[in-house]
């Protein structure tokens, strides 16, 4: 029973001096006040009273510096917020130096993140503020590097959230990228409507050179249809067109009862024939 009295005391001794260190973290044992080692992760076993463990978490973080107004160098009080992402590094002398070179390292990035914001965008205008946001997060990002090295902390990265103007400017500058936007807008729209224009113009033109074309040749096709009926009547019936209207002659002047002298010896039939304009079939031979 004596033996239980002393053992009860010395499990829940045994149990108060038991710490865990998480993977995400490192623990720095202290030894009535001084430093002592290192904790990785895993199980550890403290003296109670006599030792302390501190966590330090190295885990990537994110701080954000808060919205501050900063006048810029063209007299405007521009919003201002931005992110900074940071994580202590894991090795004992940066878990050290987070632990003993600097106090409250988040809230000191953070008030490091809005002087170094202030210095660099009272500089800049606000247009160029906003335009080189590239410019001012690489330079927020260099000057908290350099300043935080012996923190033990390294500078992941920092986002500039807003720049935000006045509300009188933002609503003017609204309303210049709204007329620039209708500006363009009609641009496009006159260009489009020109392009159809043209469009239908040079299909005009192509039909009326079409139409004009086909005239040509269908007149061509005329006159030389006409052209070869004129030399073929030329060539095979001038003779008989003039035969046929001698005939045609003879017929209406007997149709008129015209008087017809015959000489003596002569035949009708040969007469009538050289009234006619025919060459009697004798006198051909005689006169080949």
């Amino acid at each position: 029973m004596n033996y239980l009295y002393l053992i009860i005391p010395i499990v829940i001794f045994l149990l108060l001096g038991i710490r865990i260190v998480r993977p995400t973290h490192r623990g720095l044992i202290e030894r009535l006040g001084k430093y002592k080692k290192l904790a990785d992760p895993g199980f550890h076993w403290i003296i109670p009273v006599v030792d302390r463990l501190f966590m330090v978490n190295i885990t990537e973080q994110m701080v954000d510096a808060e919205p501050q107004e900063i006048i810029t160098n063209d007299n405007l009080n521009a919003s201002v917020d931005a992110q900074v992402y940071f994580r202590v590094k894991s090795d004992e002398e940066s878990i050290k130096g987070s632990t003993y070179d600097v106090d409250n390292y988040q809230w000191q990035i953070v008030n490091l993140a809005r002087t170094t914001l202030r210095n660099i965008i009272g500089t800049l205008t606000l247009k160029s503020a906003n335009s080189e946001r590239g410019k001012i997060n690489t330079e927020l990002h260099e000057t908290l590097h350099k300043e935080t090295k012996s923190w033990g902390i390294e500078i992941i990265r920092t986002e500039l959230k807003q720049i935000d103007p006045p509300s009188d400017v933002q609503e003017t500058m609204n309303k210049v990228v709204k007329a620039e936007n209708e500006k363009i807008a009609a641009i496009d729209s006159a260009t489009a409507a020109e392009t159809v224009a043209d469009g239908v113009k040079r299909a005009k033109i192509k039909e009326a050179e079409g139409y004009k074309q086909s005239k040509i040749l269908h007149a061509e096709g005329e006159a030389e249809a006409i052209k070869l009926v004129n030399e073929a009547a030329d060539k095979y019936f001038i003779g008989n067109a003039q035969l046929l209207r001698k005939l045609e002659a003879l017929e209406a002047s007997l149709e008129n009862n015209a008087k017809i002298v015959i000489p003596t010896g002569a035949e009708l039939v040969n007469i009538i024939g050289e009234m006619a304009g025919i060459v009697p079939l004798e006198r051909r031979q005689k006169e080949k």
